[in-house]
């Protein structure tokens, strides 16, 4: 069981990195020095990297706050906080995103329809920026108002004040089917605004699309009640039981982690769903990191590559993104998804920007790095695989009609995947002007990489 680091031990971690910063030859690129990463875009690999390597814990635990280090993943997070009978707001749905990396590059996940995404539990936060300074920033200033979806490009949180919500041991699902798209759109915005669904609460809400008529919400709710848990890290894949069953009862650990085991359905490439194979693959090495190595090796070494060449299949496209479009738009969305890309299953987690109890009916605030509407409801529409489209798979057809569908569907596409945006459109779309401003004040020497170099320019 892990416990909370202290703040000595935070101190001696960001003397750790401070030293680090000050070894790096003048006008040197910065970066971190990170053994996992959940992007799944090229990284620049120039000279040495921060030195981040005491900035991966719990600070401490106090009632419904957490003071945490910026390189702590959502694992270990997790582990201190379910002690306490506390998770955070939004537990992003992969073990090994840090902390500090979903409140800079973006997290969602099921609470994320009342609880938006893991910036907006952000009560104050440290952030070493291109000046080299470790500065404390809250919510209004410029500077923690502009980090959210700026990817390191103004720096990195090296300590974190977060809300967290009790939680009881175990959470009931209930998986609705549903029998087109609009059907199910119609129930997200009812579950939204109601909290509720056939006189249920839900505190969690998500769903898998397997073909235009046949879509699932999962809605889960909190719960004490006593009985047989399922066990998704065995024999059993999570994602198919909601094919399978109408409910089930779940541990409060193991529901957030329940798409990290087969990192959604993206270990069936692996042959890790396969009986026999599943049966001689360690459960232990079940995890998205594994999968994620495995890709990174196979892009390395060109597998699949020469096994469509062998095959006769076309040239693949790599698709692998996550959209938001507003809940209204999602049948239109999901009916051109599958004309023009033609993959599923595909994720579903509706979002709304987090309202503040006593702040009025709408509290919700846009964010300049990534402007969702106050007041919407929108739906995460994620997609990871491969399309075989022939010998036009290098320019990347289907990524870019996909940025201008989303585009046109007045949504948003996040950047830890690939993106082909011009300059003039990566500015409107994710406040380009803003984020200029404010590197210029804490990165005036032009250290850190810009947002668009990062996921656009050094592709």
């Amino acid at each position: 069981m892990r416990s909370p680091v202290g703040r000595e031990q935070h101190r001696a971690g960001e003397a750790r990195l401070r030293e680090s910063w000050a070894t790096l030859p003048p006008g040197a690129p910065v970066r971190l020095d990170k053994r996992t990463s959940n992007l799944f875009r090229g990284r620049a690999r120039s000279g040495p990297g921060l030195d981040v390597s005491g900035l991966t814990g719990v600070v401490e635990v106090d009632g419904d706050v957490a003071e945490v280090q910026g390189m702590c993943t959502y694992e270990d997070l997790v582990e201190v906080t379910l002690a306490h009978g506390r998770i955070p707001l939004v537990v992003p749905q992969l073990r090994t995103i840090t902390l500090g990396g979903a409140v800079s590059g973006l997290g969602i996940e099921a609470t994320s329809f009342r609880s938006g995404l893991p910036h907006e539990s952000v009560l104050e936060m440290d952030v070493l920026t291109g000046a080299g300074e470790v500065v404390t920033t809250k919510p209004g200033d410029d500077l923690f108002d502009a980090f959210p979806n700026s990817y390191g490009s103004l720096g990195y949180a090296t300590r974190l004040r977060i809300d967290l919500e009790q939680v009881p041991a175990h959470v009931a699902l209930r998986h609705v089917r549903f029998g087109d798209a609009d059907s199910l759109a119609e129930a997200v915005g009812r579950i939204v605004e109601d909290r509720s669904w056939a006189g249920e609460r839900v505190d969690g809400l998500d769903g898998v699309a397997f073909s235009p008529d046949e879509l699932y919400l999962t809605l889960a709710r909190w719960s004490d009640e006593p009985g047989p848990t399922s066990d998704y890290t065995r024999q059993r894949v999570f994602y198919r039981s909601l094919q399978q069953r109408s409910s089930d009862l779940l541990t409060m650990h193991d529901y957030l982690w329940r798409w990290d085991t087969d990192w959604f359905w993206c270990s069936r490439a692996f042959g890790a769903q396969h009986p026999l194979v599943r049966r001689v693959w360690p459960r232990r090495l079940r995890r998205s990191d594994v999968y994620w190595r495995l890709v990174a090796l196979d892009r390395r070494l060109g597998v699949s590559e020469r096994l469509d060449q062998r095959a006769g299949r076309p040239q693949g496209e790599r698709v692998v993104q996550d959209v938001e479009v507003p809940v209204d738009r999602l049948a239109e969305f999901l009916d051109w998804f599958d004309r023009e890309v033609g993959m599923r299953p595909v994720w579903l987690c509706p979002l709304r920007l987090r309202r503040v109890p006593g702040a009025g009916a709408v509290s919700d605030r846009p964010w300049p790095g990534y402007p969702l509407a106050a007041g919407t409801t929108y739906v995460n529409v994620g997609f990871w695989g491969v399309v075989n489209v022939g010998p036009d798979a290098p320019a990347s057809p289907r990524n870019r009609a996909i940025e201008a569908q989303v585009t046109a569907l007045g949504g948003h596409k996040s950047l830890y995947s690939e993106a082909f945006y011009s300059r003039d459109d990566f500015d409107r779309l994710y406040g380009g002007a803003n984020l200029a401003r404010v590197k210029a004040v804490h990165d005036p020497d032009d250290r850190l990489t810009s947002l668009y170099d990062k996921v656009v320019g050094r592709r």
